[in-house]
């Protein structure tokens, strides 16, 4: 009879585990579509990460050259000076016969005008020769089949991602003269040169995967203010 007890026993505890292990697989079955659907979500955003990665650093690499042909091709070394141009608010043009702008000190040797005792103009964007030198030689510059990520043959979107690059001029009218101003920046051709140059870098995706097909784009700009022209050493 204590057998037969025992016997009963085991089985009950073997239909509860079995009851528990139909529970979690079911669970586990139920979660399964859930964490796909995330782990592709999460390759997704890695991947337009690293689309937005590289174009930021289209841009930024762009930045770091000269603001104009201007800044390279004149006698005026590693300080260039600020360039007159066409089309800007004439709020920041030159006060006449001091060759700074409205509220610069006077005595001031930063962001002038003066380049050795001449003043240049800012050049229509497009590149002026073969080599790539100031912010404006990469309008219209297209890279295709760029490799993302670390690259390499095996990488899904090595042959299928483009970035192209525009350069222009954009209005730069505000209230300079006031304490505290709003500027808002605009679209559109002011004309001719002016004070702003506007930097717009498109990455796109023609991959076939939903997922891959993308469009990035991302703006910068950069401005027409000269450098700083350091006092000489007063050491012998």
């Amino acid at each position: 009879m204590g057998i037969s007890l025992y016997t009963n026993g085991r089985q009950a505890i073997a239909m509860v585990e079995l009851v528990f292990a139909i529970v979690i697989m079911g669970i586990v079955l139920l979660a399964a579509p859930m964490l796909i659907s995330t782990a592709a979500k999460s390759t997704s955003v890695a991947l337009q990460q690293e689309g937005i990665n590289e174009a930021s650093a289209r841009i930024n690499m762009i930045l770091t050259y000269d603001w104009d042909e201007n800044n390279i091709n004149v006698p005026c070394g590693s300080t260039p000076s600020i360039l007159h141009v066409t089309a800007g608010d004439d709020e920041l043009d030159e006060v006449p016969g001091t060759q700074t702008r409205l509220g610069v000190p006077l005595n001031s040797n930063s962001h002038t005008f003066n380049c050795n005792g001449n003043e240049y103009n800012a050049t229509a964007i497009g590149k002026e020769g073969t080599d790539i030198d100031d912010i404006d030689d990469f309008n219209d510059v297209t890279l295709t089949d760029v490799p993302l990520g670390s690259g390499g043959t095996d990488y899904i979107e090595q042959d299928t991602v483009s970035i192209a690059t525009s350069v222009s001029y954009v209005p730069d009218t505000a209230n300079y003269a006031q304490k505290e101003f709003a500027y808002n920046f605009p679209t559109g051709n002011p004309g001719g040169t002016s004070n702003i140059k506007h930097i717009q870098v498109t990455l796109t995706s023609t991959h076939a995967a939903d997922e891959l097909e993308k469009t990035i784009v991302l703006h910068a700009f950069s401005c027409n203010l000269g450098s700083y022209i350091h006092q000489r050493s007063r050491l012998p």
